[in-house]
């Protein structure tokens, strides 16, 4: 059997696997599903349609490189831009300040308190929408990058030429930081069992903010947020998805994904977007029925160690995060495996293929966010109102706003079940057209930039056959 009827049988196996689980209300809804008006295997069998269908296009239609080198055209130049920029920076370190102030201070409930919501739906669900729509939104208020700009200034201003110069930025260390992270981000919302009370966020957000400014201090304020914040690399790669482009005080305008094949590839980048597409995962798999049916034995393993119930649950679910990131790295390697079978003369490494197409799982990464989140957003978004007039839960009401609601009628079920499957099959697609872009690039050949798009084929309807079947599970 030929390597591309290998390529094409996991292509359409796949989503036949992921059809074999039950069906059920979605992870991370506020919601139950209700009753869809087409089977949900149908939806899977038409994802998978779909894919192959951008594919064989995207083999015939598409021949020559197009994104890799794109001219950003300059719309318009902002106003005093370093006024702007102290201004949007101090409204970042202002809107952390109030944050972690109302984790200490206010009531530690967490509904009542508005850290949670802040940190939970607000930060880390809102930036990546609103930077897939406005570009790069989170840098100019970035508060530690913020206090981090301030205190160089001020450093430099006082001590003259005497001050150091920051350590050069170590290439062995590149995006790992900002992998770490992320893990240890999505370990405290997904598995640590006291994530919602107040005072514990506010302590974390001033330990990371604490952590910020040392790398700072070591590698300068630029160097270090570009490679080795968190939040600061991965909002910036979502940003990438986006048509506008802020930079030197201006907006620039690009077409959609374009900003993807120029981003910057360096040690942890592979392991930095494969940490945010695994968590995301596990999140869809730490609500349904197989890791309810999984999880009480590898929590007894850990009970019989001598852990506590709630310990041993947070250890089980630790490694079973662990377990899908390796999952979704092997799946990911699977397809640069099967690139470099076609390649007759120069054999690329593993490595040198992984960096080229890893820019090609980002807008999936994005997918999983809205496929999982998008019901959280829409509706947890409404309390910040009622959270901001009474930021500290203790009956106060500043801008008459605390009897505010939710709404849980601005958007059925089945609307939510419609924009989880429309953002799954759109973000693989644009994975599979910057993956054809950048094989076109790579290959002097397109027959061979085609055959090689086999195995990210079936990667990629790997990827959305999961993602649907998570989000169907119970």
């Amino acid at each position: 059997m030929t390597m591309r009827r290998l390529a094409l049988g996991a292509a359409l196996a796949l989503p036949v696997a992921a059809l074999a689980f039950p069906a059920g209300a979605w992870a991370h809804g506020l919601v139950g599903k209700g009753d869809l008006p087409l089977p949900k295997w149908l939806f899977a069998w038409a994802a998978a349609v779909v894919l192959v269908a951008s594919f064989v296009g995207l083999a015939i239609l598409w021949a020559t490189p197009r994104l890799q080198q794109v001219e950003e055209r300059r719309r318009f130049a902002l106003p005093a831009p370093r006024l702007l920029e102290v201004i949007a920076g101090a409204l970042g370190v202002a809107a952390f300040a109030v944050t972690v102030y109302a984790g200490f201070a206010g009531v530690q409930v967490e509904r009542a308190n508005l850290a949670p919501t802040v940190v939970f739906v607000i930060f880390w669900v809102g930036i990546p929408f609103a930077s897939f729509l406005f570009g790069d939104v989170f840098r100019p208020f970035n508060p530690w990058l913020a206090v981090g700009r301030a205190v160089g200034w001020a450093v430099r201003k006082v001590g003259g030429d005497s001050v150091p110069e920051p350590l050069p930025y170590p290439e062995k260390l590149g995006h790992w930081p900002a992998a770490v992270g992320i893990f240890l981000f999505c370990w405290v919302e997904l598995v640590y069992g006291d994530r919602g009370d107040p005072s514990q966020l506010a302590t974390m957000a001033v330990v990371y903010a604490a952590i910020q400014l040392v790398g700072m201090s070591l590698f300068g304020a630029e160097a270090w947020s570009r490679r080795g914040d968190a939040f600061g690399v991965a909002f910036n790669l979502y940003s990438r998805i986006s048509p506008l482009h802020w930079r030197d005080g201006a907006l620039y305008t690009r077409p959609p994904l374009a900003g993807l094949p120029q981003m910057e590839t360096v040690s942890g980048t592979v392991g930095l977007v494969l940490v945010m597409i695994g968590t995301t995962t596990f999140d869809g798999f730490s609500m349904g029925d197989l890791w309810g049916d999984v999880s009480p034995h590898v929590q007894d393993v850990f009970e019989g160690l001598g852990l506590g119930p709630q310990r041993a649950l947070e250890a089980a679910g630790t490694v079973m995060m662990l377990v899908v990131i390796l999952l979704m790295s092997a799946l990911y390697r699977v397809g640069i495996e099967g690139m470099r079978t076609i390649e007759r003369k120069r054999r690329r490494s593993a490595e040198e293929l992984s960096r080229s197409f890893i820019h090609t799982l980002v807008p999936i990464a994005l997918a999983y966010v809205v496929a999982h989140y998008f019901s959280l957003l829409v509706f947890q978004s409404q309390a910040m109102p009622a959270l901001l007039s009474d930021p500290l839960g203790d009956g106060s009401d500043l801008f008459g706003w605390a009897d505010k609601g939710i709404d849980y009628t601005i958007i059925s079920a089945t609307g939510v079940w419609y924009v989880q499957v429309v953002a799954l099959v759109v973000g693989h697609v644009a994975g599979l057209v910057l993956a054809h872009d950048r094989a076109l690039a790579l290959y002097r050949r397109a027959r061979d930039a085609t055959r090689s798009q086999y195995w990210m084929l079936a990667v990629m309807v790997g990827f959305t056959s999961l993602g649907l079947w998570l989000l169907s599970s119970t």
